[in-house]
């Protein structure tokens, strides 16, 4: 234990030891924290604080810039001073940092049974058929209404390969059904607000996909862990697992497999403030998405293509505060867009609104932040909801404009 808690950075050990030394529970903090809140801040549940509260003080990753402020608030303390040392890690290589949330022991070893079902290629093809079902269920659907089916699948999964059997090649087989039925569940994890479960389930991913020899799958699942981090701020980590994602990729994978760890480079070193490394990403992800060749790509890279790598563009540049560039790209995306992926039309839209803004188009903004609240109101994604913060606190600066007062009348940040 004692091993475990040096590891804990300075901030994680300080959230904890100022909320104990005034005798406050996990509860009463949650408590502190939405009374710290201006009165139009809207905040989730009290008891979505305390699950994100376990997770910051056991050090996973620092509470956004939003919720900094309020801990300050609470404690009566200086946010510089509270959060003093970074998220990034000291010196650790991308092989560190994997290592680091890779599960202890195998979770994947066959259990030693006496008897058990021989399975062969038409469970494979089965399972396989079943997790592109999820997949596509994704592009409607938002994490809170597919967490339940997305675990029950990687469940069904895990103990097909592990109480069944078979032959090594369709253990394989079974391994990379068990990576991609992961990668999956953690999407849908991270996209309900679960991000600890999320960092299991894609740990859990890497290990099948290391098992079974997927080099490309293996660097999808620590992308997809990497996304998650740059997403909750954890800047450094993200970086690392990205640049390992790339690594792992390597030269000969698929295009559209480097392409989607570059673009996930690119957006880790984005959230970082690190304009030059992202733009050098961003250029490796179009040369490699350039020379992809279609019949050597996996099913699940289906929706990997100019057109996200333009949005991703987009967004870096949205990040990094340069909206002349953001807003155009954007534009063009919206402007063909499937209207039936909701939630991703909401989290692009709520992109262009955030640029809007920064280059002082405040009418056109809450234009398009009014079509993003409305999309996403039916949507149940924490991402939708954490973007809905973000795009509303921003606009709060032109609450002077006609059209921004009553986007904010009608969306109060405190409902």
């Amino acid at each position: 234990m004692s091993d475990q808690r040096k590891k804990l950075p300075a901030w994680a050990v300080r959230l904890k030891a100022e909320r104990k030394a005034r005798f406050w529970s996990q509860k009463d903090m949650a408590r502190q924290l939405v009374e710290a809140a201006p009165p139009d801040l809207r905040l989730p549940q009290r008891t979505s604080i305390m699950r994100e509260m376990r997770d910051w003080e056991a050090g996973r990753w620092k509470p956004s810039d939003i919720y900094r402020r309020l801990y300050a608030i609470a404690f009566g303390m200086d946010e510089l001073d509270l959060f003093a040392d970074p998220c990034k890690p000291s010196g650790k290589s991308p092989e560190e940092v994997l290592a680091s949330i890779m599960p202890d022991g195998d979770p994947l070893v066959p259990l030693a049974l006496k008897a058990g079902r021989r399975v062969g290629k038409s469970i494979v093809d089965d399972l396989t058929a079943r997790v592109h079902s999820l997949r596509l269920a994704d592009d409607v659907l938002g994490g809170e209404d597919l967490i339940g089916p997305a675990f029950r699948e990687l469940d069904a999964a895990v103990r097909v390969y592990r109480e069944s059997i078979h032959t090594e090649d369709t253990g394989r087989k079974l391994l990379t059904v068990i990576g991609e039925c992961a990668q999956i569940a953690g999407w849908v994890a991270s996209d309900a607000g679960e991000h600890g479960q999320a960092e299991q389930t894609y740990a859990l991913g890497i290990s099948a996909a290391r098992e079974a020899g997927d080099a490309v799958l293996e660097s999808n699942l620590i992308g997809s862990l990497a996304y998650q981090m740059s997403n909750i701020g954890d800047t450094g980590n993200a970086v690392a697992l990205a640049e390992a994602a790339v690594k792992t990729a390597g030269r000969h994978s698929p295009g559209r497999a480097r392409a989607l760890a570059w673009d996930r480079l690119a957006w880790a070193h984005a959230r970082d403030n690190d304009a030059q490394s992202a733009m050098r990403a961003l250029g490796e992800a179009s040369t490699a998405l350039g020379g992809d060749r279609v019949q050597d790509t996996p099913g699940y890279l289906y929706w990997v293509d100019a057109g996200e790598l333009q949005v991703m563009e987009a967004r870096v540049y949205t990040e990094l505060r340069r909206p002349l560039r953001a807003v155009p790209l954007l534009s063009d995306v919206l402007a063909r867009y499937d209207a039936t992926h909701t939630r991703e039309l909401a989290l692009y839209l709520s992109w262009l609104a955030v640029a809007l803004t920064d280059a002082n188009e405040p009418e056109e903004a809450a234009h398009t932040a009014r079509r993003m609240l409305e999309l996403s109101g039916d949507v149940a994604s924490d991402r939708t909801h954490t973007r809905s913060l973000v795009v509303l606190s921003r606009l709060e600066t032109y609450a002077d404009v006609p059209q921004v007062r009553e986007l904010l009348t009608d969306y109060p940040l405190g409902a």
